[in-house]
């Protein structure tokens, strides 16, 4: 008497010689045979069979009526395939999902230097700036105004930069490297914005009072409004670049971000934290701020290579009123970080002054300049936080995931139940 398991093997052996069969007659096919049989396969997999319920059928008679042809448009380009040369920065009408060959290996480069260097909040421990934060004599007054006013603008700060980006920036940067570059960059202000809140709920600060700093604290509020109004225009869904003057609108957008929002408005902020941490106090906000800062300078590098790149493809773009409006957006900039210093800092502290701060300033500003081709405005001004270069250096490796305290799950371990 045979059982259920030997059925279910003579079934098997059958299965096997038809599946041998069937792939003995497969490898006999040239590809255009393949791309033949298969689209014929695809079309009898379409039809409606007896088991099929009622609202299955709909769904099959619905694709019957879909049209490919209608989705080309909203796929920006053409279905030809894309040549290097046809890449362009903005104004591209070449297939922007067609993500090589690339054109500009720099971005793709960014973009595996940034996931290669992912980190998230949870893994630094706060312990200690716990305690010391609740220590009645463990901070001074002024340390306390330092964190608390940091914290207060950068928590704001890298919001409106992930706004720009996702809201108007992706939309209009017409290359797919650089787009998969600023996704990334989007992810990483998200990643700062919740390590910004990672420690104000560590140091159970006022919530309130902390991420309503950017409405209520004058050289907080300066800051923010300034960058805000490089966005008005280019946020509208409506906005278009195409001609000289919107195209100008998105290069303004452009420097205001990259060259003042993320490249002088952090560093007075990012020199404090970062001079507390190196005399041991709030070790924990000031390795955030570590991890920050090298995200915050691929983004920088990111943003001036694409706005120098804007500049080759679209010269006429540069002209004087350019160079001189991108002049002034960077000193107003400055002017606007030299008054926040002086307001986080009205005396000595950690090391340094207002004054050392603002020759900080001038120099990072000459900086700025001088990378998208404009002449210093602060001549013979130099750096006197020479550590802050040391930081920065990408060059210069460091574990950072040495200090983790914390395992999260990866993707291979979450359960989708």
């Amino acid at each position: 008497m045979l059982s259920w398991d030997e059925f279910e093997k003579e079934d098997d052996a059958e299965t096997a010689v038809a599946t041998a069969n069937n792939a003995t007659a497969m490898a006999d096919m040239n590809i255009d045979k393949l791309d033949q049989v298969g689209g014929a396969a695809a079309e009898e997999a379409r039809a409606v069979s007896a088991d099929d319920s009622a609202a299955i059928a709909r769904a099959k008679a619905a694709l019957d009526e879909l049209d490919i042809a209608e989705g080309l448009a909203e796929l920006e380009g053409t279905s030809a395939r894309v040549a290097v040369d046809e890449k362009r920065m903005i104004n591209c009408r070449a297939d922007l999902n067609q993500l090589v060959p690339f054109k500009y290996d720099w971005a793709w480069q960014k973009y595996l230097d940034g996931c290669a260097n992912h980190w998230m909040p949870q893994e630094v421990n706060m312990n200690a700036d716990i305690a010391l934060w609740k220590s009645t004599d463990g901070l001074t007054d002024d340390e306390r105004r330092i964190v608390m006013r940091n914290l207060g603008f950068f928590s704001t700060a890298d919001s409106l930069v992930a706004n720009n980006l996702v809201l108007a920036v992706y939309r209009l940067i017409t290359n797919p490297e650089c787009r998969q570059y600023i996704l990334r960059q989007a992810f990483e202000e998200a990643i700062h914005t919740h390590a910004y809140q990672y420690c104000i709920e560590s140091l159970a600060m006022d919530e309130g009072e902390i991420f309503n700093m950017y409405h209520e604290i004058p050289s907080v509020a300066k800051k923010a409004s300034w960058g805000l109004k490089y966005t008005r225009s280019i946020s509208d869904p409506k906005f278009e670049t195409g001609t000289v003057e919107t195209d100008k609108e998105l290069l303004r957008n452009l420097i205001a971000y990259y060259c003042v929002l993320e490249g002088i408005f952090f560093y007075c902020g990012f020199t404090q934290i970062l001079s507390m941490g190196r005399r041991n106090k709030m070790t924990g906000v000031a390795e955030q701020f570590q991890y920050i800062l090298r995200d915050e300078s691929m983004h920088l590098n990111f943003g001036i290579d694409v706005i120098n790149q804007i500049k080759i493809e679209n010269p006429h773009l540069w002209d004087a009123s350019m160079k001189e409006e991108a002049t002034q957006m960077i000193l107003q900039g400055t002017q606007l970080e030299i008054e926040y210093a002086r307001d986080t800092m009205p005396r000595g502290v950690l090391g340094m002054n207002a004054a050392m701060m603002e020759d900080y300033l001038k120099f990072i500003a000459n900086r700025r300049l001088t990378q998208i081709g404009l002449k210093e405005e602060y001549p013979g001004t130099t750096n006197p936080f020479p550590w802050m270069s040391e930081i920065m250096d990408l060059k210069k490796e460091k574990n950072f995931f040495e200090t983790r305290v914390i395992e999260y799950q990866t993707g291979g371990a979450l359960s989708w139940d």
